[in-house]
């Protein structure tokens, strides 16, 4: 079982684990056509089961011993329960610091709540997006007792300089997402960045990221334009999904390599992908348990900070 990275020790923390539209002018040069690099599969990771908060069993995926991190993300986990036990205690009070956190529902809810007050449902097919920043403490509880509970956590890292910005919130229910059909029942929804003239509704974030589920309903291709230098990950929740030229596995993390397009089909329907990018951010990751800085001497402040009671004040 992999160190809670939610659980904090008072004793100081586990260790951490277009085409344009071409117009011509007089005199004017036409555009270069724009080559186009596909993305392929780099490797593949399964999930290691384990849990967290106070008993939530849960798949680890970014953040175990065989993945720590994946500039600029630092943790990915997949919540899938039917069984209320497996889910129901939650993740109680926490803190976090210098980072974001990213909760995506498929199914159920998730009340959360935090130590400035606020509070916000989040419901299936929607999502929260909250940057911790100079530190807060929160918890994620399930508002219900029985049904199925299905959905991700993504924990995106923030530069240096950004570390300790003021907090910020965005809920984010289903209808505010972008979204779109796609084959025969299938559907993207877009929660930041844009895809295929989709626009997620999460403000400009220092990574550029890009996020989105896809649910595939047949095999018809479907493409995303993705910064070249970004780092990209795809993680099939469902079904078995050819990224490229390979076929990834239900409940299978696959990295892709550097490139400018990805393209997506299914090969068991129904399928479902978590799609993510972002710009990372080269800069050292130090981690204990629920704070990510970097540097030593800031992670021992941010403990310092919580035992004082004035993380979400410094």
């Amino acid at each position: 079982m992999s160190v809670s990275r939610r659980v904090f020790l008072a004793s100081g923390g586990a260790a951490s684990i277009g085409a344009l539209a071409a117009c011509r002018t007089e005199g004017m040069a036409t555009p270069a056509a724009v080559s186009v690099t596909p993305r392929r599969v780099l490797t593949t990771l399964a999930g290691m089961a384990t849990s967290d908060g106070a008993g939530v069993k849960l798949t680890r995926v970014i953040g175990q011993p065989a993945l720590k991190n994946l500039d600029p993300f630092i943790l990915l986990d997949r919540l899938f329960s039917d069984d209320p036990s497996g889910y129901v205690a939650g993740f109680p009070d926490h803190p976090h610091r210098g980072f974001e956190t990213v909760s995506i529902m498929l199914d159920g809810k998730i009340r959360h709540k935090d130590s400035r007050g606020n509070q916000g449902l989040i419901t299936g097919g929607g999502a929260q997006w909250m940057t911790a920043g100079r530190g807060i403490v929160h918890s994620e509880m399930p508002e219900q007792d029985k049904g199925l509970l299905s959905g991700f956590q993504l924990w995106v890292n923030l530069p240096a300089n950004e570390k300790m910005c003021p907090q910020f919130y965005q809920d984010l229910g289903p209808e505010k997402l972008a979204h779109a059909a796609l084959g025969s029942g299938g559907a993207v929804r877009v929660i930041s960045g844009t895809i295929n003239g989709l626009a997620g509704p999460v403000r400009m974030r220092p990574t550029d990221p890009m996020l989105a589920t896809l649910a595939l309903a047949d095999d018809k291709p479907f493409e995303i334009e993705v910064p070249e230098g970004h780092t990209a990950f795809a993680f099939v929740h469902a079904g078995s999904v050819a990224i490229g030229d390979t076929v990834v596995p239900d409940n299978t993390l696959a990295i892709l390599s550097p490139g400018n397009r990805v393209r997506f089909s299914a090969r068991t329907a129904p399928a479902g992908v978590l799609f993510a990018a972002g710009r990372p951010l080269r800069e050292p990751i130090v981690q204990r348990g629920p704070f990510v800085m970097n540097t030593e001497a800031e992670i021992q402040k941010a403990f310092a900070d919580y035992r004082a009671g004035i993380l979400d004040k410094a």
